[in-house]
């Protein structure tokens, strides 16, 4: 009788292709930001002063973006490690003055209407999350080859 290798299974936990990448990006990215408007909500509503909520809603936020990100988006597993973490910190350390500056120069342009607040918020919004998504697919979860 001759010893036979096993079969090789498909591994079905591959990185998804990028549409697929991009579609849990932004599921990810509504989910976490209901966890951070929610804890900053209920911080507020418990009578923490509105910085500090602010400030551990943000932190609860973006630490479940890394975490669902890493796994489901990326797909990173257990790579990477302390230098992950140093990455995605310092990326939405930079995209947060980015966020908040483009919001501050799209106010600034945009002509006063009723929704001009919203659509700074959006503009600013939009371009914090594209930095995000790219930097976060080809810099800080970059798959190895």
């Amino acid at each position: 009788m001759v010893a036979t290798e096993p079969e090789a299974v498909p591994d079905r936990s591959a990185t998804p292709g990028l549409l697929g990448q991009l579609v849990r990006f932004v599921l990810i990215g509504g989910f976490c930001a209901l966890v951070d408007s929610g804890l900053y909500w209920l911080l507020l509503q418990a009578g923490t002063w509105v910085h500090l909520a602010k400030a551990v809603s943000f932190i609860a936020g973006t630490t479940t973006a890394y975490f669902l990100n890493r796994r489901f988006t990326f797909n990173a597993g257990s790579t990477g490690g302390a230098g992950q973490v140093g990455g995605f910190v310092l990326l939405y350390t930079v995209t947060f003055f980015v966020n908040v500056g483009a919001n501050a120069l799209a106010l600034s342009l945009l002509p006063d209407f009723r929704w001009r607040v919203a659509l700074a918020w959006v503009i600013a919004q939009g371009m914090a999350t594209t930095i995000n998504f790219v930097m976060l697919k080809w810099v800080v979860f970059r798959e190895k080859s």
